[in-house]
């Protein structure tokens, strides 16, 4: 199956690179079109997927398409793509433009998913949301669905919870990112090298979530089970509470979602 990226920017190297290494999509069954052709030439030959020459070339030699552009440039490859992609299956990663206003632009015989991935994609440790409003086949779904699968966790939301879901999971990797740069900072700060702090933090931040995630268990639960009576580790977190850190948590959610109405 041919895949077609119009856009090939951060998300979409995360998807290739991943399923490069899951071998769960052959770059060479990769194509993609971006305006800037010189970067789009160099991504494709470290990703190994083929450049298109245009838009349009891309969605005719695509068995599926994925609008990975910025949200403002899809009208325009809309504009210029619409007759030819009324053949194919579309998946949207494009910010905001989910199945109603493609729909609403394209009209009802185009086959859409809204999909929503995150950048983990690219170690096998994705998220993806799908949109539970769609228009594909029941096989294009299918086929769709393990292709996101064998990178991440998928996970079907309704369309009004996109929005926060996508925050938390799209969004979430550069909130998680600053919480290892931080200890990573503690860490040499009390003499740690750099790269054994940064190790220790992201290791440590990768099995508290697989513990949780695995087990079920409420993260308060899993948080009291380290917490000894009058211990190292209460006096952090009492640290942590004095500082905000729950407050600062939900403020940044709230910054996203007030930023996206």
């Amino acid at each position: 199956m041919k895949i077609g990226f119009i856009g090939m920017g951060h998300m979409a190297q995360a998807l290739v690179r991943g399923w490069n290494a899951t071998r769960q999509q052959e770059a060479e069954e990769i194509l993609a079109y971006a305006p800037h052709r010189k970067k789009l030439l160099d991504n494709a030959a470290r990703l190994g997927f083929t450049a298109a020459d245009s838009p349009r070339d891309l969605v005719a030699a695509s068995d599926l398409v994925i609008m990975a552009c910025k949200p403002y440039q899809v009208e325009s490859v809309l504009s210029e793509t619409a007759d030819l992609l009324q053949e194919k299956p579309l998946l949207s990663i494009a910010l905001g433009w989910d199945f109603a206003r493609y729909h609403s632009v394209l009209g009802s015989a185009q086959r859409v998913r809204y999909v929503m991935p995150s950048t983990p994609a690219e170690v096998g440790e994705g998220v993806f949301l799908l949109e539970d409003v769609h228009s594909l086949t029941e096989e294009e779904e299918e086929v769709s669905r393990l292709l996101f699968a064998g990178i991440g966790k998928v996970m079907v939301m309704p369309s009004h919870l996109m929005g926060i879901a996508g925050t938390i999971s799209g969004c979430g990797p550069a909130f998680a990112d600053m919480i290892i740069e931080a200890f990573g900072d503690a860490g040499v700060k009390y003499g740690l090298p750099r790269d054994a702090a940064y190790a220790l933090a992201s290791q440590m931040l990768l099995g508290a979530a697989k513990l949780q995630r695995d087990t079920g268990r409420h993260p308060a639960e899993l948080k009291d089970a380290v917490c000894s009576p009058g211990g190292s580790t209460i006096r952090g977190v009492t640290a942590l509470e004095a500082h905000g850190l729950r407050a600062a948590c939900q403020a940044a959610v709230d910054a996203v979602m007030g930023y996206e109405k």
